[in-house]
Parts: structure tokens; C-alpha cells; sequence
């Protein structure tokens, strides 16, 4: 079986921010993820993980925008100089919190000129941050209308320009089932380029189990596959104690 973590964003909401990682160490999990840990002291974030024994595998970037802006905009020309002033705010939070992946947002755009921005952009935070590994990530239209990295064959073309060591693909099954209507196809097609990976059912993105998707086929995939990274839990509960959507780690 892949090793599993949990993404605290969106699992354990029943519990307060702090209290959702004991939450998902009881559970089982070794490791969680949080999308945007920016509201909150970096050293009460540590302090939940070290108390917990988890580890932090991703978070998002940019910060969200409070002011009414979009919460991406790596591939929106113009943008270029707001995108390295957030992406050092990131890397403030990231030597605090020690992620093991930043998943950079790509905005919502289209055509060759927002291309060519997301490529630069990214191969700067690349060079920027040399040692630490970032993610790009396909969303689906149905979900994220109008978002610019939006399958995973544009995703493949990004990551061949870009061309940096340190950036890597995100894998998700909701989008990926969504987008291409077989997660399990993606997985074997893009296995070799995926760095981190999230599971969630499609249609509704709830847990594992239910919808389209035969999971425990993926996992099986997985694990062939020679893949060693994480696999996280994003999804929204159907029900509202998370603990109770968990019998997929044990498919």
C-alpha cells in the first residue's frame, strides 16, 4: 500500500485548525498537508506537527490574496514581480515549516503569453530556491472554469520548458478523472514525471470508495509503479467526522 497522508484543510474540519493534527496521527497518518498554513504563527504550525510526530509534505503558493484577488497568477503576464515578492514570503514560511513540496498556483489565464509567464516564472522560484521542490498541478474546468494548467498533457509540455530538477508534477485523482475521465490511465501515462500525489472520488471529490474510480486498482498502481512519495487524502468528507470516511487505507 502506498503510505498515506492527510490533508488537514480539508479533512478533520469537525475539529479547530490546532486539533486536527492529533486528529490525523490517531488516525493512522504519519504525515499531513496543509494548503494555505499563512493564517496562523508559523510556530504553532511546528509546534502541532513536532507534538504529533508528522511531517508536512506540501503547501500551496502564492498566499491567498485577501484583498479579492485570485489565489494563483503564476501564468498571468504583468503579474511577474508580485509573484517573486510572494513566493520569498513562501520560502519565510517554508524554512519555518520545512515542507517537503510547494504546489505553485498557475492563476487563471490562457494562450501562448500566459505559457510563456508560468514557464518563467517558475524556473525564477526554481533557481530562487534551488534546493527546495515545487509542484505544478492540473485542475479541472468543472471545478477551477477558466484555470490556466488544466490538463496534465499541458502540464507535461510546462514542465519539458521549464526544464529545472526541482519542479515536478502533482498528481490528484479528482482532477485527473475529472479532466481525462480515467485517473488510473493518467497515472500509468505521467507515473514518471509525479512527485506527490493527493486521492479523492470523482464526481463529488469525496473519499475514496465511492464514485467512478476503482481505488484499490490505483493503489495497486501505485505501488508498481516503483512511486516511494506520499500519497494524500484530499477530499471532503461525506459525512462529518472524517475518522469515519477512513476505510480506504485499508482497501
Amino acid at each position: 500500500m502506498p503510505k498515506f497522508a492527510a490533508n488537514i484543510s480539508l479533512l478533520f474540519t469537525e475539529l479547530p485548525y490546532l486539533d486536527r493534527f492529533q486528529a490525523a496521527a490517531q488516525a493512522g497518518f504519519k504525515a499531513v498537508e496543509v494548503l494555505f498554513p499563512y493564517d496562523l504563527a508559523t510556530k504553532e504550525t511546528r509546534r502541532a506537527l513536532l507534538a504529533n510526530g508528522l511531517d508536512l509534505v506540501l503547501i500551496n503558493a502564492p498566499p491567498p490574496n485577501y484583498t479579492g484577488g485570485t489565489p494563483g497568477y503564476a501564468a498571468i503576464p504583468g503579474g511577474e514581480a508580485r509573484f517573486q515578492s510572494d513566493i520569498r514570503r513562501v520560502l519565510r514560511y517554508a524554512q519555518a515549516l520545512r515542507p517537503e513540496k510547494i504546489h505553485i498556483m498557475s492563476g487563471y489565464s490562457s494562450g501562448a503569453d500566459a505559457m510563456d509567464c508560468f514557464v518563467q516564472n517558475l524556473q525564477w522560484a526554481a533557481d530562487h530556491a534551488p534546493q527546495q521542490p515545487f509542484t505544478i498541478e492540473p485542475l479541472n474546468p468543472v471545478s477551477q472554469p477558466e484555470y490556466f494548467l488544466n490538463s496534465y498533457d499541458l502540464a507535461a509540455e510546462v514542465l519539458d520548458r521549464v526544464n529545472r530538477p526541482n519542479v515536478g508534477l502533482q498528481y490528484d485523482s479528482f482532477h485527473a478523472q475529472m479532466i481525462h475521465g480515467n485517473a488510473l490511465q493518467v497515472w500509468k501515462d505521467y507515473q514518471d514525471r509525479i512527485v506527490h500525489a493527493q486521492i479523492g472520488a470523482a464526481p463529488d471529490r469525496s473519499e475514496p470508495g465511492r464514485g467512478e474510480m476503482n481505488f484499490a486498482e490505483l493503489f495497486r498502481a501505485i505501488d508498481d509503479s516503483g512511486y516511494t512519495g506520499w500519497v494524500s487524502a484530499e477530499y471532503q468528507p461525506s459525512i462529518q467526522r472524517t475518522a469515519e470516511t477512513l476505510g480506504w487505507m485499508h482497501l
